[in-house]
């Protein structure tokens, strides 16, 4: 009877002890402010450098970058002020 009862609470102790897992998010990053062919690559490396960054893909020619993070880690409106610190303002595309 002692058995199954501590076989339970250590069962039920694992689960409610587990670390919350992240999920990976996509987000589309309106950035106007484009105006080259070497802006992608001031974004890129400005969001890439966020904790949590997974990829980035930034195009000229549709002015958006988009972004694949770890939402435990960062947030979309960090990845937008990643990108205004680096001249670039940019908004979430819905």
């Amino acid at each position: 009877m002692l058995k199954p009862l501590r076989t339970g609470l250590l069962l039920a102790f694992a689960f409610a002890s587990s670390p919350v897992f992240a999920e990976s998010k996509t987000v589309t990053l309106s950035v106007p402010g484009m105006n080259c062919d070497l802006c992608p690559i001031t974004i890129k490396k400005a969001i890439s450098k966020v904790p949590g960054v997974a990829s980035v893909e930034a195009s000229y020619e549709k002015k958006q970058a988009v972004v694949i993070f770890d939402d435990a880690k960062t947030t979309a409106e960090a990845l937008t002020k990643a990108t205004s610190n680096a001249g670039y303002p940019s908004t979430v595309k819905n």
